[in-house]
């Protein structure tokens, strides 16, 4: 089963407000994306909120998860974080774990240049043995790769994927075209980006990198194998039923809306991780209207 193809789960990480990890609600939330047959979970990605968690939390949310999927379905796992130290250690423990790959974006503080990117990921696929999926964030970490950058990168024995974020649809034929000159021939390019991912697997990118995946598997997988066999209808009849909870993403954010929804859907009443707060009473009335209405699974 391949991790680099078809829908990425994303799940929220439940944690308290000293960032200890709920394992067992990270378990209950693993648990039907694994029975939905998702093609792969991404746990500590962006929506798992991986740089407000120690190496040691980490290090329990990627056992309880793995252990909980138990080989159902590949488990990529974040290891993003300011020091290639502790890069290198997160991507040990997630191999140690059996995690399928790393997730890693380039976190800073100090802006990276180009270069400094690429010996991330060449020290970091090099001495790790992990296979690499490119996170390319701009939104979190304020880095962008250039297509240039990506195909030097791509090169890296080790490298075994693209996430990219997707544009507008009037944008994505072009940006899916230089990431392709970029690489080499056969590299599997994806794309997050929930709102405007449908364009973005017509247009051929092989991977949904998905938010939303992480709480409504099944309609997202409907949505996925429609784009990846070309049923271009059938899709953006899909995705278009899904545009009031896109709507939500876009005005709230995406990790604000889900955190409401895990809590509205009884599956744990976790918070994020301060110093973001949770959406105001109102707006959670929203999300829980939006979520009656469309009766996603």
């Amino acid at each position: 089963m391949s991790f680099t193809k078809g829908l990425s789960a994303f799940p929220i990480t439940p944690m308290n407000a000293n960032g200890r990890v709920d394992t067992p609600a990270l378990q209950r939330l693993v648990a039907p994306l694994a029975a939905a047959k998702v093609d792969s979970i991404g746990l500590l990605g962006s929506t798992g909120s991986y740089p407000f968690l120690t190496r040691d939390e980490r290090r329990r949310a990627t056992d309880a998860a793995i252990a909980e999927v138990n080989g159902r379905v590949p488990v990529l796992v974040g290891i993003g974080a300011l020091r290639t130290d502790e890069v290198l250690h997160l991507a040990r423990d997630a191999k140690a774990a059996g995690a399928a790959a790393g997730l890693l974006a380039p976190v800073s503080y100090t802006p990276l240049t180009p270069d400094e990117v690429f010996e991330l990921f060449k020290t970091v696929a090099g001495e790790s043995g992990l296979p690499l999926v490119i996170y390319d964030n701009f939104a979190t970490t304020h880095f962008t790769f250039t297509p240039e950058l990506v195909g030097r990168i791509a090169r890296i024995p080790g490298i075994a994927t693209l996430k990219g974020t997707a544009p507008d649809a009037s944008a994505i034929a072009d940006h899916l075209k230089q990431r392709r000159a970029a690489v080499p021939a056969g590299f599997p390019i994806g794309y997050a980006g929930d709102w405007n991912v449908t364009e973005a697997l017509l247009a051929g990118g092989e991977a949904w990198y998905s938010v939303a995946a992480g709480l409504f598997p099944h309609s997202c997988l409907a949505l996925t194998r429609a784009a990846l066999a070309g049923d271009a209808a059938e899709a953006r009849r899909l995705n278009g039923a899904l545009q009031p909870l896109w709507d939500l993403f876009k005005q709230y954010s995406s990790l604000r809306v889900v955190y409401a929804a895990a809590d509205i859907l009884g599956i744990t009443d976790a918070k994020p991780p301060k110093p973001v707060l949770p959406l105001p009473d109102a707006v959670q009335d929203k999300v829980a209207k939006v979520l009656k209405e469309l009766q996603l699974s």
